[in-house]
């Protein structure tokens, strides 16, 4: 082979090394949200894709084959032709033939290396992340085909690789990770509202993200501030809790201080008509006795570690609004309200008796 057809295989490799690259940075970095529609519209690069991507590690594996290959072939291929060519000039110098052997292949070496990482893994890499679903429709039909005819030898590879990962007790995954996490979503709000394109005047984008993070223990009102009524309340007693404090919901408590339970102003309404006709809440001592047990309402209990949208989760399928927040060893430290978990997600929310 002639030193310029050793050049000329220098650029077809170079171009192929950097298609492998393109491809399996494309595969990985290309989002199903943005493929998808294309597909459903029927292109067909965009469906060839989709089959790609669900196929992450078959697609990776092909990939690397190619890269190496290109790679092996590069050196073996290009360098010795590059060499004998710096040869020719640096004899001139009158140096030995040893050294200028030994300078020729350094140089060759060092030109093939700039160009093959340049050329061939940083410029295509960098492209497939800056547009990733472009690139992935451009370079996964031919990704595919090739893996199609490589196909025997890159299961084998493949199938190797996966028999090491369980090996070492990891389970491998075929389909590339197409969805955002927490973190990645809140900086795409975070930048898309500095650069006006996005608005959160309420907060409630914001105050999304910092509810992921918060605790019970963060929003449970604490037993010293708790506003409660004794385990022997009467309708009266909570008609005169609502005028002073505004609230419709209290939690009762025994003689030693442990919650029992918790009654809403509507539990304890019809108890006056019942026991007095034409009486009302206007004049609630017509009914002189206690709360009934079976209008009292049971507290849940949730560890005060547990995360809040867990904690609402548990709170909307029981149906409760109140919950007693408890420590490890089981100490009761506060009362967690449905309506304070929802105003971590949407601001201040009015209770309709709440005095101002």
């Amino acid at each position: 082979m002639s030193d310029w057809a050793g050049l000329a295989w220098l650029v077809v490799l170079l171009a192929a090394n950097a298609f492998f690259v393109g491809a399996e940075f494309a595969v990985i970095s290309a989002r199903r949200s943005q493929i998808e529609p294309l597909a459903d519209a029927g292109k067909r690069s965009a469906k060839t894709a989709l089959w790609a991507m669900e196929h992450a590690t078959l697609m990776l594996a092909t990939s690397q084959l190619g890269i190496t290959v290109c790679s092996l072939l590069i050196l073996n291929v290009s360098e010795p032709s590059i060499h004998h060519l710096l040869e020719g000039p640096l004899g001139l110098t009158g140096l030995p033939d040893a050294v200028i052997g030994t300078i020729a292949f350094v140089v060759a070496l060092l030109i093939v290396s700039y160009l093959h990482v340049v050329f061939g893994e940083m410029v295509p890499k960098n492209l497939s992340f800056s547009v990733p679903d472009r690139a992935v429709l451009l370079l996964a039909p031919p990704l595919v085909f090739v893996a199609r005819v490589f196909r025997p030898l890159i299961v084998i590879l493949n199938a190797t690789a996966n028999g090491v990962l369980r090996l070492f007790g990891v389970q491998p995954k075929s389909e590339a990770t197409s969805a955002y996490t927490l973190d990645e979503v809140a900086t795409i709000v975070s930048q898309s509202t500095r650069e006006g394109v996005l608005s959160d005047g309420t907060g409630a984008l914001t105050a999304a993200f910092e509810f992921t993070n918060r605790k019970v223990r963060d929003v449970a009102v604490g037993l010293e501030t708790l506003v409660s009524l004794p385990e022997s309340a009467t309708p009266a007693d909570v008609e005169k809790a609502v005028t002073r404090h505004g609230f419709s919901r209290y939690v009762l408590a025994d003689t030693e201080g442990y919650l029992t339970g918790y009654v809403h102003l509507k539990d304890v309404l019809d108890l006056d008509i019942a026991s007095a006709g034409a009486a009302t809440l206007a004049a609630p001592d017509t009914y002189a006795g206690k709360i009934p047990a079976k209008r009292i309402r049971a507290l849940i209990s949730i560890f005060e570690d547990t995360d809040l949208e867990d904690a609402l989760a548990t709170m909307r399928r029981s149906g409760a609004h109140l919950a007693r927040s408890f420590t490890a060893e089981g100490v009761t430290t506060g009362v967690l309200f449905l309506e304070d978990i929802i105003e971590e997600l949407v601001g201040e929310v009015q209770d309709a008796t709440r005095r101002d």
